[in-house]
């Protein structure tokens, strides 16, 4: 298990040139199903990984990935190459997460500042302190608009504009879930 001081919030990007996507692009448009699978290959670990900090549950982050993969297997036609095939399926990821919370993130649209039992329900609360604390699982176990929010802004670094357009929540609204998410997190990370 990696602690706070270990994790890396971003993944690095795929080995693989904008050209040789864009090559595997076209012969996958054309029906190639070994492109597509190179491509899948080259793009499946950092799609499952925003899913991951996206939806907070692997069972959940592996259904995300599978629907990212076939959105984009079925849209494959649409893509124009104005952005890298990379960006292109990480923004079909988001959007699957999204969908799949679209409706938790509007009822939990309201914060509640006066509930303290999402601190303590945070992974690691009874963790040794000696023994560090892993990050992830404190992001994994925000409260699900809180962690939506999160990710988006302070990982992914959307504007709290552009979540409002891909979650349908109010700016402001966004800005508290942020607010939120941050505050949990500092308190888990103080202790």
């Amino acid at each position: 298990m990696e602690t706070a001081t270990a994790m890396r919030l971003t993944e690095p990007e795929p080995k693989a040139t904008a050209g040789e996507d864009a090559a595997l692009a076209g012969r996958a448009r054309a029906g190639d199903m070994r492109a597509f699978e190179q491509l899948y290959r080259k793009h499946v670990g950092r799609v499952h990984a925003v899913c991951l900090r996206l939806a907070g549950n692997r069972t959940l982050a592996e259904e995300c990935t599978q629907d990212a993969f076939v959105k984009a297997w079925e849209s494959l036609a649409g893509f124009r190459g104005e952005a890298s095939f990379g960006t292109w399926v990480h923004r079909i990821a988001v959007n699957a997460v999204l969908e799949r919370h679209r409706t938790q993130l509007r009822q939990a649209a309201w914060v509640s500042y006066g509930d303290e039992d999402a601190m303590e329900s945070v992974p690691g609360a009874d963790a040794d302190p000696g023994h560090g604390l892993d990050l992830e699982q404190c992001i994994a176990g925000l409260p699900p608009a809180a962690r939506m929010v999160f990710v988006l802004f302070d990982v992914e670094g959307h504007t709290h504009e552009e979540i409002a357009g891909m979650t349908g929540l109010a700016v402001g609204t966004s800005k508290a879930h942020l607010h939120r998410a941050r505050q949990i997190l500092r308190a888990r990370l103080e202790t």
